[in-house]
């Protein structure tokens, strides 16, 4: 709901290992509400989020440490450098990221030479490489990830599209809300359109 508006209703969805979920929908039809109900982070109106056959609410930590969220916005300090930013993410994650690790991701990401810039020197589409770079460092089973290819040149789409891609491949699964047609090779494809 959205004040008195129904946003959405009889969601129903099941992803298997190398398993990928594209979210589709005009603005405002409940896509990123959807993802944060998915992530635990809003409570649905009635139903239930199940990971591995129990319910989200009463796995706490085991859920938030199998699941990597990407929103909208960059989510990057930018005042710290993306060096920085992906240390500090790691570290809040659970895991500690060595700095050639770090770097190692950040140059794969098109940041090589950038990565100790405070961020806000940074373009738009870089900033979002910056949040992106969480991706290749994570150790999650689940990725939702909001409208992430916002600010992107089509060089970097093909990029997220080949990190996704080998999630995918090693039994990760991702649900992706994207306004965009991605090429993306998965064990099993769905796509769910929510209608305003």
């Amino acid at each position: 709901m959205r004040g008195e508006r129904l946003l959405f209703s009889n969601i129903n969805f099941t992803l298997q290992p190398g398993g990928f979920l594209q979210l589709t929908g005009p603005n405002g039809s409940g896509k990123t509400s959807l993802l944060r109900i998915v992530c635990g982070l809003l409570t649905p109106e009635s139903g239930e989020v199940k990971w591995q056959g129990a319910q989200i609410g009463a796995l706490d930590e085991e859920y938030s440490k199998s699941i990597t969220y990407v929103g909208h916005l960059t989510a990057v300090k930018e005042e710290l450098s993306s060096l920085e930013n992906l240390q500090i993410s790691s570290g809040l994650a659970g895991f500690k990221l060595s700095k050639p690790e770090a770097q190692e991701a950040l140059s794969r990401m098109g940041l090589g030479g950038r990565e100790n810039l405070p961020t806000r020197f940074l373009s738009e589409g870089q900033r979002r490489r910056s949040a992106l770079a969480r991706l290749i460092t994570c150790r999650t089973k689940l990725w939702v990830l909001d409208e992430v290819l916002a600010s992107l040149d089509r060089v970097a789409v093909t990029l997220i599209e080949s990190i996704i891609g080998e999630h995918l491949g090693k039994g990760g699964m991702a649900i992706v809300a994207t306004h965009q047609g991605l090429h993306i090779s998965a064990g099993s494809f769905q796509r769910l359109d929510l209608a305003s």
